[in-house]
């Protein structure tokens, strides 16, 4: 099981994500209030604070939220978990549809470093059951997305 370390959402495409202590998320849409929601498969990213803790060994000085990903977990590999995964925190399931994504051109942490742990180790979501989300609430795979193919 792994802990919510960071909530983050912003209102507008292109700015940096702010955080929250609290999410709601909608079937269909993603989180109420993101610029990133929609009738789409990446509804909503997470990244393992773990990835993060690797790009800060590289000397940058990181918040969650950083690689502008909505939920920042504590426990979990993330980027190990199969396409077809069901996360599950509260009344909320969310299923894995996408590990990494190709990274913006000129992103500014690659340009400080030349790596950006994002396209590798950020995966997305989509909202299975609706509900709310609040900062330290756990997150834990409920189904493998290996056992269900």
């Amino acid at each position: 099981m792994a802990t919510i370390v960071s909530l983050n959402v912003s209102e507008a495409k292109g700015t940096q994500k702010q955080p929250v202590k609290s999410i709601e998320l909608k079937v269909d849409h993603g989180i109420t209030g993101d610029a990133h929601a929609g009738k789409w498969h990446r509804q909503v990213s997470l990244l393992a604070e773990e990835s993060i803790d690797f790009m800060r060994s590289q000397g940058l000085s990181l918040d969650p939220g950083a690689f502008a990903e909505n939920i920042t977990t504590r426990g979990l590999e993330l980027h190990t978990l199969p396409v077809g995964t069901l996360l599950g925190s509260g009344e909320v399931v969310l299923e894995v549809t996408q590990i990494g994504k190709k990274c913006h051109q000129g992103c500014e942490i690659f340009k400080q470093v030349g790596d950006c742990i994002m396209p590798r180790e950020g995966i997305f979501t989509k909202v299975i059951k609706p509900g709310t989300l609040h900062q330290r609430d756990t997150i834990e795979v409920i189904s493998s997305g290996q056992e269900d193919s």
